[in-house]
């Protein structure tokens, strides 16, 4: 992913710190003490405390901004964002809060035309806050301090990793003249069709003068050899992004994904980026959609370009949910193959599979729940999640009763699981085919 630049220019609003008060109350102390022990050198030290206090507090510095620019980078093959905070305006220094990843790292003193770096390791896939800045000037001596400006923040969309399939289910019915898969269509490319009489459009190289000499039936009568066209699978890949949840079940709910191992999310976006991919590495045409209200949507394509397009929306899929089941149903062509990646509790997206497969789509349930983790529940958080999974066990089986796919992602040989769910999709197409 390109840089990230997010830049802020706040104006400042000054108050008194406690520092002219406490440099006069050391300047009368020091008077004090000088009086009291004769001693003129003491009053002497006081002076310049008195001096500069007052000065500081009846010289309020004049109003200004601070101008703030965060920038983000990606460290290759380092699972880590490289930031750059710099910083200009009319202060004498500038301090800094830094938080990193949602969690606060420390403070900074820096500054007007200075830079500061920082380095966040990213845990999750998506976007998420890699850095973050709250910041206060300060002007003659630290006697005047800004109110703290508003928080600057740089968000990262980081692209998830990739499992390639070999094999992906295919769309009932196949579409183009060219592509990876073997049509029923007469073409070139594929596997041998039949004999046919040269016709127009035939071409001369595809006369079969061997055929031609053994079962010609009138001088001059030419037969070609014809084959089947290669030809297009249409794969629409759908995202619910309402859920996000972690394997650690103790952070459902809590949003705290820090400590929540891989979430359901992770696993969305990955097993989306890679069913993209391999579809694309087939010649297939792939469409994107994210099931939320107001998710992004991806036009039908094919191409390398086309793949680091879905790679970049696809990064840029969040957690989406207001708690209700609502799921908007995209536009999908007859005759795709849809691979609806969800986490199946409250049945909306298992809804939607249903419907798909009733309008004839060929349709694959992804499950991108990742294996709970139960440290740390309760009884009755133990009994809630056993409720939760063994109803969500029930939407899984009825999309099984109704022909629908269903393959766990977080598995580590989800790609095998594809290629089976392809070869029974497959004998299961055939079948009906030949009744």
């Amino acid at each position: 992913m390109i840089g990230v630049r997010s830049t802020k220019d706040a104006p400042l609003h000054w108050r008194r710190t406690p520092v002219p008060a406490s440099a006069l109350a050391g300047a009368v102390l020091l008077a004090g003490a000088g009086l009291v022990l004769g001693r003129p050198d003491v009053i002497a030290v006081g002076l310049p405390l008195a001096l500069a206090g007052a000065w500081a507090l009846f010289r309020p510095p004049h109003a200004g901004s601070v101008q703030l620019a965060l920038t983000l980078d990606a460290e290759p093959d380092t699972g880590a964002v490289e930031g750059r905070i710099e910083v200009g305006g009319d202060a004498e220094w500038i301090q800094l809060v830094v938080d990193q990843g949602g969690e606060r790292t420390g403070a900074v003193e820096t500054g007007p035309g200075e830079a500061a770096t920082a380095r966040t390791r990213i845990l999750h896939s998506g976007p998420g806050e890699a850095l973050a800045v709250t910041a206060r000037a300060l002007q003659h001596d630290a006697s005047w301090a800004s109110i703290p400006l508003p928080r600057v923040a740089a968000i990262w969309n980081a692209a998830p990793g990739t499992r390639r399939a070999a094999e992906l289910p295919l769309s009932p019915r196949l579409i183009g003249l060219h592509g990876g898969h073997e049509g029923r269509r007469g073409g070139s490319g594929g596997d041998f069709r039949d004999i046919h009489p040269f016709g127009p459009g035939d071409e001369l190289r595809r006369v079969d003068w061997r055929a031609t000499a053994r079962m010609a039936r009138r001088p001059g009568d030419l037969l070609v050899r014809r084959t089947n066209a290669l030809s297009d699978s249409a794969v629409v890949v759908a995202l619910d992004a309402v859920d996000d949840l972690g394997a650690v079940v103790a952070t459902w709910g809590s949003g705290a994904t820090a400590r929540s191992g891989p979430t359901s999310m992770d696993l969305g976006r990955e097993a989306a980026l890679s069913i993209a991919a391999s579809a694309i590495d087939a010649g297939d045409r792939v469409a994107f959609h994210a099931l939320a209200p107001g998710g992004r949507s991806v036009r039908s394509g094919s191409g390398a370009r086309h793949l680091e397009r879905l790679r970049g929306v696809i990064a840029g899929v969040g957690a989406d949910g207001d708690g209700t089941r609502y799921r908007r149903t995209p536009p999908v062509p007859p005759g795709s193959i849809v691979f609806i990646l969800s986490t199946f509790f409250d049945g909306a997206a298992a809804d939607l599979a249903l419907r798909w497969s009733a309008s004839g789509q060929a349709v694959v349930a992804v499950d991108v729940l990742p294996p709970p983790r139960t440290e740390r529940l309760t009884a009755v958080q133990t009994l809630a999640m056993r409720t939760l999974l063994l109803e969500r066990a029930g939407v899984l089986q009825d999309l099984r009763g109704a022909g629908v796919e269903v393959v766990a992602w977080s598995a580590e040989d989800a790609a095998t699981d594809l290629r089976i769910a392809a070869r029974r999709m497959q004998r299961e197409r055939g079948r009906r085919a030949g009744r």
